[in-house]
């Protein structure tokens, strides 16, 4: 280190030398540090400049302005900006500024219990505009907001709900919440949805989340008119299908496998248990979500080889519970997807998801059997208007793949015959009448 000796110790009145401790930047300009070797105190290169009768003097320390009774005992300490400020005597220094340049409070040899530090004006105005601050987030609701949805998603626990519906509310008033929306106040939330880049499915969701959400809290407010619009899911091929399997993890194959002969929905798959299936029979009992009916799959031997060849680390579950869940589940999913697409150049590969699974096999379904009341038992379906639209798609896909079996009439007795059993009218041909029937 570098040593001077132009200095005096404001700690044991050493006059030097001393070693040079770096420098301190001040509004003033930088300021040297020093460490003396004598008693080790740092101490900074601190002058008063005292303006006295046109006179300027130089002091090193408060010990010495009280020695010289220029400070009197009763001084204050303010915290400025560069360093603190003293109060001089009026009887003997009238009128005039005491001004300090980047001076330390450890610089100061005197102190004294008594003795209070404060805030200068700038500090002060500083606190309150925070104050101010917290107040109008506290009015915009925006520090307790994260509070509220817990306390409602523990609501919406006792209440009952499914696990996934708990999880897409709460995430829906998470996003919202980022996005500027106040929960306390309905028309920010309104504002907050209508700017969103969603479907109106999603934001029919987010208006019933924040219905029920505001039901918690004793709230009201006149929801915006958001319909989900139904469209036609993409059906792919069972190649397609299959080459999903054949590229993807060894896990991953037997959760997709699972999806296409059972048609169960992700999160049911994600709860089974290995006691909820049985290897020798072929077949998993389905523990229903979302209201539906449970039920039992039958399922192919490969399948049941696959789940037998799982590694069994995970206690009870099919599935290890790794961290994220079914989302993380579903992303890692998404990740290989789109690495097949792109090995097998098939971007109708990237339209495919855990729920387009469940269509395909409720398509598939009914263009074997062509008995509705069946897709809906495997599907687990209560209402019968959510297995129709099945039918549609079977009959869209497979057009040009139906066979049917013909029959003549040529009597009123034959065509009554006929179309009591199943038969539909097609047209005349000469004397006869032509009818037909698909194929079962």
């Amino acid at each position: 280190m570098e040593l001077s000796s132009a200095l005096k110790c404001p700690q044991c009145g050493s006059e030097g030398p001393f070693y040079k401790d770096g420098l301190r930047y001040t509004a003033e300009g930088p300021v040297q540090s020093f460490l003396c070797r004598s008693c080790s105190h740092r101490f900074s290169e601190s002058q008063v400049k005292v303006n006295v009768t046109g006179k300027v003097k130089f002091l090193h320390s408060a010990s010495e302005l009280l020695k010289n009774g220029i400070v009197s005992g009763d001084f204050v300490g303010k915290e400025a900006l560069n360093g603190p400020s003293l109060s001089v005597r009026e009887d003997v220094v009238s009128n005039h500024e005491v001004t300090t340049v980047g001076k330390q409070l450890n610089s100061f040899s005197y102190t004294h219990c008594k003795r209070q530090v404060c805030v200068t004006q700038e500090g002060a105005k500083n606190l309150a505009e925070n104050q101010a601050r917290q107040e109008q987030a506290q009015r915009e609701g925006t520090i307790d907001a994260k509070g509220k949805i817990i306390e409602y998603v523990w609501h919406l626990q006792k209440e009952g709900y499914s696990e996934s519906t708990i999880l897409g509310r709460s995430k829906l008033l998470k996003i919202l919440t980022k996005r500027g929306a106040n929960l306390y106040d309905p028309d920010s939330v309104k504002a907050a949805i209508a700017k969103q880049s969603w479907c109106e499915g999603r934001k029919a969701n987010a208006v019933d989340a924040y219905t029920s959400f505001l039901k918690t809290i004793g709230g009201q407010w006149e929801p915006p008119r958001y319909q989900g619009i139904r469209k036609i899911p993409f059906i792919p091929t069972e190649s397609e299908v299959d080459q999903l399997i054949s590229g993807c993890s060894k896990r991953m194959s037997t959760f997709i496998q699972l999806l296409k002969e059972t048609g169960m929905r992700s999160g049911e798959a994600w709860r089974l248990t290995y006691a909820d299936v049985d290897t020798a029979t072929q077949t998993v009992r389905i523990t229903p979500e979302k209201n539906s009916n449970p039920r039992i799959s039958h399922i192919s031997q490969k399948l049941a080889a696959m789940i037998e060849a799982l590694p069994k680390t995970h206690g009870d579950r099919l599935f290890s519970q790794r961290q994220g869940g079914l989302d993380y589940h579903r992303e890692d999913f998404n990740r290989q997807r789109k690495r097949i697409a792109s090995k097998l150049k098939n971007p109708r590969l990237r339209k495919i998801t855990f729920h387009t699974l469940r269509h395909f096999k409720g398509t598939m379904e009914y263009h074997k059997t062509k008995d509705i009341l069946h897709v809906m038992q495997v599907l687990g379906h209560k209402s019968i208007k959510n297995t129709l639209m099945y039918v549609q798609l079977a009959d869209e896909l497979f057009r040009d793949q139906q066979e049917y079996v013909s029959k003549v009439a040529k009597t009123e007795k034959d065509a009554c015959t006929l179309i009591e059993a199943g038969f539909e009218y097609v047209c005349d041909f000469e004397e006869a009448k032509l009818f037909r029937k698909r194929k079962y």
